[in-house]
């Protein structure tokens, strides 16, 4: 059986008079607004133009609401074009680099031209003055004060003079601590010359130079030249008396003197026998007598048996 609501007849809703008048008034409204427009456009239509004039025909300006509708493109200005690049020219050969010993090409004058290059290190325990031994040489002071000990190895240059003949040292810094004893045995096979120092107060140092000698003569080219320093001899607090030292030297048959980093004893002395021997060594001249760097030694070095107190 249908709900009794499905039983009543459908009722159809129209729209209400007011609602019928107020679409009829705008019918109306449109239809007046556009006899308007065409009677106006048939006015101006019926108007005679004036002829053209030269500033009729010229194009007025642009409005921006113009040209807002039109599209537009832009080209950014052309780079300039590099000028075409020059051929390259041949690439020279690498200049050959000198062997060591050899003097360099004379185009290569002033403080780098030298007539032969020697390799020089210095060994010993740390804080035996090595270091302040190769700036007083090097540069004519001593380092007063504490510093840091040498880390690896370091190394400088220094220009000296024998008989006209230029010889650049190469002195190389190395460091005392065992930490580093690895290091420093890599740099003995092409050194010429070695100057192994020990501490005239420190009698470790002096003990230990025996173990230094071991490792030249492992490391160490046989013919390298090797020369003993008792290094701080203007100390008066000294333990390791000079004939030690020279009982030492005679020993393993190595050049000996005592030194001082602080006044200056004997440090040139020590290099410039140095760059002596390895200068006739060089020479290779028959005739040249065959110099002794122990008898140069002998002869130039100073002794004093009086040293002022040691304040370092």
């Amino acid at each position: 059986m249908r709900p009794a609501w499905s039983m009543q007849p459908h009722i159809q809703r129209t729209p209400s008079l007011k609602r019928r008048q107020q679409q009829q008034q705008q019918l109306e409204l449109q239809r007046a607004n556009a006899n308007a427009a065409d009677a106006a456009i048939s006015a101006l239509a019926a108007v005679p133009s004036p002829p053209p004039s030269a500033a009729a025909t010229a194009s007025p300006p642009r409005s921006a609401s113009s040209t807002s509708s039109q599209q537009h493109f832009f080209f950014p200005p052309s780079a300039p074009r590099r000028p075409p690049r020059a051929p390259r020219r041949p690439s020279s050969p690498p200049r050959p680099r000198p062997r060591r010993g050899t003097r360099r090409s004379p185009a290569r004058a002033g403080s780098e031209d030298y007539d032969l290059v020697c390799k020089v290190m210095l060994l010993g325990d740390s804080g035996v003055g090595k270091t302040c031994l190769l700036v007083r040489f090097q540069n004519g002071y001593f380092l007063s004060g504490n510093f840091i000990s040498t880390v690896g190895v370091d190394f400088r240059n220094k220009l000296v003079t024998v008989d006209g003949v230029k010889v650049k040292l190469q002195i190389w810094d190395t460091a005392g601590q065992e930490r580093f004893r690895s290091v420093t045995h890599a740099y003995y096979r092409d050194a010429h010359a070695l100057l192994l120092l020990y501490d005239v107060t420190n009698k470790t140092s002096f003990d230990n130079i025996r173990a230094w000698l071991g490792e030249i003569r492992e490391y160490a080219q046989d013919d390298v030249v090797i020369m003993l320093l008792g290094n701080k001899a203007d100390c008066n607090e000294r333990v390791v008396r000079r004939e030690d030292g020279e009982r030492l030297a005679r020993e393993y048959d190595v050049a000996f003197m005592e030194t001082s980093a602080k006044t200056g004893l004997n440090v040139e002395v020590a290099f410039m026998a140095v760059a002596r021997e390895l200068k006739s060594r060089k020479s290779g001249n028959p005739d040249e007598s065959r110099f002794n760097v122990q008898d140069y030694v002998r002869e130039h070095q100073t002794q004093r048996p009086g040293c002022p107190p040691c304040s370092t």
